[in-house]
Parts: C-alpha cells; structure tokens; sequence
C-alpha cells in the first residue's frame, strides 16, 4: 500500500462523528515528538477542531493525546497578510475550505481565502517545515504562545528562538518546550508586531526581545514566499539548535520523502492483496495510520547520538530513552500486542522508556502526559509487559526489574494517588477493592488480570514460588461474583453487596459503563468465569442476552449522559459498546464457550461499522486503541489475553494479506470465498493442513507460513475440544 492512497480526508467528515474529537488529524512521522494539525477555535480547549469549520487560528504544534487529557507544549503559526501598524484588528484569524484542504499524514496543505495564502506543512520527528506561498505584499506569520513565554529575535540569521510553558498538568510546573524558527526571507524590524490575549496588537518597533503570558507576535518579511523550519526541545536551547540543524540538512523536497518513507516503513509490514474491497482497505490503512501515532517519543538524540530526556520529577535532563502520551487501560489489549508482531523492534524501544518512568517515579507508568496522570482504573502496563515477556522480547536483566516494579505496585500503595494501585492494602485485604473505593469493579478485575501478569512475569524470570501465588490471586474477581444476580458487583467491606443493584445502571462501581460492560473482563479465566454462571452453556446465553438487550442505560453515578452512552445507543449493538474499551472483547468470548459462529458474524458486522455505519470510528479512539481493534479484527484475530501468547480467532476481511515479520519471514493471510453474503467459516488451515484450534498462537504467526480461512453461508460444525479452546486459569 503506497501512502498517496490514504485517506486525506482524514480530518474532515470521514473520521468524526458525535464528540470524536479525541481523533485529530495529526500531520507528524510514526511517534514522532511533536505532531500538527489545524485550529479553529482555540477558546474550546481541548476540542480546538472542528472537521466541518471552516475558520483557520493557525497550524497547531500539538501534543494532545485526548481532549480529555489537554494539550501540553503547543504552539500556533498563523500565515498572514497584514499592514503592519495600521489595520489593528483584534481577530487574526484565516479561513479555508475543509474539503479542499489536505490533511494526511505527511503533510498538511490549505488554502487561507481571507489572506489568500497557499501554505504546507512538511514534518519531522522533532520539527516540520512550513512553506507559504504569499498573493499580496505584508508577508508575514502570527506565532501564538499560549501560557508563558520568551521570544527573541535575531535579524541577522533570520532566527526566532525561544521556549514556551503551558502544561494541563505535570510534576514540574516550570516545564518548558524549546524552540528555534529560521526563515528564508529576511524579516522586516519596523513592521514586527507584538501583543497579547489582553492587548492584542502592540507597536514593537525594533523590539527583538518578548517575554509575558499569551504571546501574539507578528513578524513580517519580504518577498512573496517563505519557508519556515521548525525545531523544538524539552531538554534545552542548544538542542533545539541541533534539532533544527539536523533538520536542515535535508531540502523541503527531501523532508517530504523522509517523511513518506518514515510511514511507508511500516506500512509496508502489512501487505493487501485485494482489489475488490477498496473502501475497506481504505479503512484499514487510515486507521493503520491512526495505530503508529502512539505513545509519542519524548527523547531526543544529543551531540553524542545517545537518547536524552527532561525527567519531569528530578527537574534536570538524563540519559536514556522515554516514552509519553499513553494511558495503558486503552492501549494494552490492542497496540502493544499489535507491535508485538509487526514492529517489536520499537515495542522494545518503548518498554526501555517504561522501565525509564519506574526508575524516576518509583513506580510504573499508567498515563502518561507528559508524566503520569493517574487516570482510569488498574495498573494495565501490566499487561504490556507480561505479553512482551511471553513472547521473549525481554532480557533477562529488564525481566527481573520489571518484576520487581509490579510486584511493588501490588504490594506498596504510594501516598500519591497518581501512582500504583488505589486501594492496594484493601484489595490485599479483602480480596477484592471495596466500595468505598470508587470504580471498584473495574479496579477489583484490573488487579486480578494484574496478579495473573504477575505470575506470567514471575514463571519466565524462574520464579515458580511467586507465580503460584499470584496466580492465586488471579482469581479474586470470583469474590464479587453474585449468584443471586449473575452480575460481578461491587461488594461493600463487611462482605455485603452493594443495595439497590440495577444492570443498566452506569457508574456506582464501574467505569464508563454498567456491568454489561465491564463486568465480563476476567481474560486470564474466561472459563472460570463461565463456571460461575454453571458452564459453558448458561455462560452462553448470558452473551446472547448481552448482544441482544437493547441499546439502553441509566446514567446512574455519573448523574447525566455521557458521551459513551450516546455512542452506546448509536452503535446499537445491544449492550456490546464497542464504542468504548472495556467491550472490545466481548465479540470473541463466543469462541471460549463453543460458539465460534457467533464471534465471525459479530466481528464482520462490527467491521462494516467502520466502513458504512458512520462517518468515521464508532466511538472513542484513544491512542490508536479502537484502530488496534480493528486492524487486528481485519486481519482475522484478535489477543483476547494478553500474556498467554494467544490470539482468539475471528474474521478475516480481506482476500489475502502478507505480514512482512523480522528475519525475512513472511506469514500469508488467505480468505476463500470472500464475499458479503458469507458471514462464517467452515475452515482453517495452517500450512496446507486442517487446523481446528480457536487460536493462533504468538509462535506460529512468528514462524511464517500461510493461514487459510474459507467462508460460507452456514457455520462450520467442528467442536473444540478443550485443547483447542483459548487458555484460562481454570483449563
């Protein structure tokens, strides 16, 4: 798939719908330090965009991983035409046609109509090129600082530099981004403006020094066209210099070629071989593009080529490699296993950045913008670290330290809610986390699958004493199983149930959702599970019940509609939110009870969400979570547990796919009989031979080979046996 097939539509009506504005067209190269995109109302905070606005504030440097979150580090360049001095007018804002604007991964491009201005921006890891072509004379460019900044000017060489403080939240409130702007053309002293939210327009005159709070200056150059190259850096001055030196020895021309091949790299990993489903390949590789943006490199490469990072905490810059804007509760069931097969090399790359995070904070990351937020439930990093070391992609050095960090984030609650468990002692307590803890649920089942990568991690380090016991202790989810009710509930310290129990209630114990949602998330014991409800069969009719339910809901704890209920109702798949993260597995524990049909026909029709059902991601896409689901669901399986190397298998989109692997290995995807009508399949085979497991395993994709599915019209009638059913603690 060469990248001028994907869709630069990305940004207007194809990927937004509802309050998706947690998808931003970002402009960058795969985890880039810095991405960009368009403003059209700065005054909405975090939902500066609009993909239907047409109003134009200025190319945005964003480091925005949701709207939820905030922004961190930004900064706008604003084209404009201007008589310096005379037309003082308060909104400097531009306008431009969305439909006609490119925005794509490597670049964005517009056409400002109030100044008649042409502009492209061209990015790079650490920086981006901005050329605009100019129709009339007053050439010029607005640079917005929001929050605090310092601004110099050096005519001499054509330089801005400077840094800028403007954080939603961070342990150092002083932290700051460097930067440093070269121009082609020289700039005009006496037409320099320089003003603030509170005094928009000042005349500057010969001024080349700004400092305050919300910046506005205005510089003006001659000629009609201008280039401007952008670094930046969170270590230091100098290193935005090096940055943006580094940077320039490559032309616009070139820039844009680095940045084409920086995508295609990875692009290239996944081959399609389809030329019958265009919108669905489509589809998959916009949302491919959307996967590789997270987490974000907050490293940088000193003089020396080593990696270098500002430790927030400390206050000072160290060595070594660090990795931000992440929240693992999203992440760790799609992303990372995804990177597993298709670039563990960076996975790996990534995970020494984690390991980063522990040893200056004491414990392991759990969101992170650009230090640790401590938002959502669990310590799910967990997850990422005990399929990284199921797989062997740790040295034995990083697995015993990684061990030693979860087990501490199991055993010690820090004093700092941010971090570690919330709850730790009651859950050691009890065996559960008790009501009086908010989402109790959620954390309660968190800990538990915690405890099961615990054990994962314990069992590759050699150390089977630790893995029984927290082993063991994978199983505390069944200590707020309720019989009476059929529902994992939250329990109250005395042992009691929490009064006044209804299941579409949200909240009260569970997050963003009710217990259909969240209460089916024991992936290290789906079997067990199903022992709870009285088997394998009742355990199945309480899944037909949760597709079939309607799409209803009370808004409960959370005392009015939220965003996800609406996206709830709107999907209209029942009780099943795909929409949101707790439910991405639900379509495939179909598979564990014996009813892999009901997975395939769920999968394909969730699928076809993505293409025809909405005009873009059927609900929050966070951190490239919601487009993991989907490039992994499109391929044909899906790492229902992440830490048993397994992946539960689905339906397959497309007629064939190659996975390009490491070593110069190669694993084939092919689908027969690849039509609408035909919603199931009647048969695998691996390597030419029948293969009747639900799963493939991490192994056997590695190894290479070619994997056939044949569809049909009517489910196969092959049962599994309980070898070929995917693993749980119970089996």
């Amino acid at each position: 798939m060469q990248i001028t097939a994907i869709d630069t539509r990305q940004g207007t009506d194809n990927n937004y719908r509802l309050s998706h504005g947690n998808a931003l067209p970002l402009t960058g190269v795969p985890f880039a330090m810095n991405y960009f995109t368009v403003q059209n109302d700065g005054s909405q905070g975090g939902w500066f965009f609009n993909p239907r606005a047409h109003r134009f504030e200025g190319f945005r440097l964003t480091h925005q991983p949701s709207p939820w979150v905030g922004d961190f580090s930004k900064l706008l360049i604003l084209p404009i035409n201007q008589n310096p001095g005379v037309d003082q007018i308060e909104d400097f804002a531009g306008s431009f046609d969305p439909e006609a604007a490119v925005f794509s991964p490597v670049k964005l491009a517009l056409f400002d109509q109030h100044y008649q201005i042409a502009s492209t921006l061209i990015p790079s890891t650490y920086g981006a090129t901005l050329h605009s072509e100019y129709n009339h004379a007053q050439a010029g460019f607005q640079l917005q600082l929001p929050g605090q900044g310092d601004v110099h000017l050096d005519p001499a060489t054509r330089t801005i530099s400077g840094y800028v403080n403007n954080i939603s939240d961070c342990e150092d409130p002083d932290f700051k981004m460097y930067f440093e702007i070269q121009a082609t053309q020289e700039f005009d002293l006496k037409a320099t403006l320089a003003g603030s939210d509170q005094n928009p327009v000042i005349a500057a005159t010969d001024e080349t020094h700004w400092q305050g709070q919300d910046l506005q200056l205005c510089f003006f150059i001659s000629g009609q066209t201008n280039d401007l190259q952008l670094a930046t850096s969170f270590l230091s001055a100098e290193q935005a210099h090096l940055n943006l030196q580094r940077q320039q020895e490559k032309t616009t021309a070139e820039q844009l070629t680095a940045a084409i091949a920086a995508w295609q790299h990875f692009f290239d990993r996944i081959e399609i071989k389809d030329q019958r489903h265009h919108e669905q390949v489509q589809t998959f590789y916009t949302t491919l593009y959307r996967l590789f943006l997270f987490p974000q490199k907050f490293y940088e490469l000193g003089a020396d080529g080593q990696p270098y990072h500002y430790d927030t905490l400390a206050k000072a810059v160290k060595p070594g490699y660090l990795y931000t804007n992440n929240g693992f509760w999203d992440t760790y069931k799609t992303v990372y296993p995804f990177y597993s097969i298709i670039a563990p090399e960076i996975l790996h790359e990534m995970l020494q950045g984690f390991l980063t995070s522990y040893r200056e904070s004491g414990y392991l990351p759990k969101w992170l913008s650009p230090d640790e937020r401590g938002m959502m439930p669990g310590t799910l990093i967990d997850a990422v670290i005990a399929d990284a070391a199921s797989k062997d992609l740790l040295t034995t050095t990083e697995l015993n330290e990684f061990l030693a960090a979860m087990e501490k984030a199991a055993t010690v609650q820090s004093d700092d809610p941010k971090y570690g468990r919330r709850g730790t002692y009651d859950y050691l307590k009890y065996g559960y986390v008790p009501n009086s803890h908010d989402e109790s649920v959620n954390h309660t089942l968190d800990y538990a699958y915690s405890d099961y990568c615990i054990a994962i991690v314990a069992e590759k380090a050699g150390r089977a004493d630790l893995a029984a016991k927290y082993q063991k202790r994978a199983l505390n989810y069944r200590n707020i199983f309720d019989t009476s009710t059929g529902f994992l509930r939250p329990k109250n310290a005395d042992g009691t149930f929490q009064a006044n129990f209804r299941p579409l209630q949200w909240g009260h114990g569970y997050t963003e959702g009710s217990v259909w949602q969240n209460g089916f998330a024991v992936y290290q014991d789906i079997e067990g599970l199903a022992n709870c409800y009285g088997g394998r069969e009742q355990f199945y009719q309480k899944l037909v019940e949760l597709v079939n339910s309607p799409a209803a809901f009370e808004v409960g704890g959370y005392g009015f509609e939220i965003h996800e209920m609406t996206e709830l109702a709107t999907l209209d798949f029942g009780q099943l939110a795909l929409s949101n993260q707790p439910s991405f597995h639900i379509p495939y524990l179909f598979s564990y009870v014996d009813h892999p049909e009901m997975t395939q026909l769920l999968v394909k029709q969730l699928c076809q969400k993505f293409n025809a059902g909405f005009d873009g991601y059927p609900g929050d896409e966070d951190n490239g979570s919601m487009a993991g689901w989907f490039v992994l669901s499109a391929l044909g399986f899906y790492p229902v547990t992440p830490g048993s190397g397994e992946f539960v298998l689905g339906m397959p989109m497309f007629d064939q796919v190659v996975l390009h692997l490491p070593q110069q290995k190669e694993f084939t995807l092919t689908t027969r009989n690849n039509n609408p009508q035909n919603q199931f399949v009647q048969a695998h085979q691996l390597n030419g031979q029948s293969f009747t497991s639900s799963y493939l395993t991490y192994e056997q994709i590695m190894a290479g080979g070619e994997f056939t599915a044949t569809l049909g019209l009517a489910p196969e009638q092959h049962h599994f046996s309980d070898a070929e059913l995917p693993f749980s603690i119970s089996k």
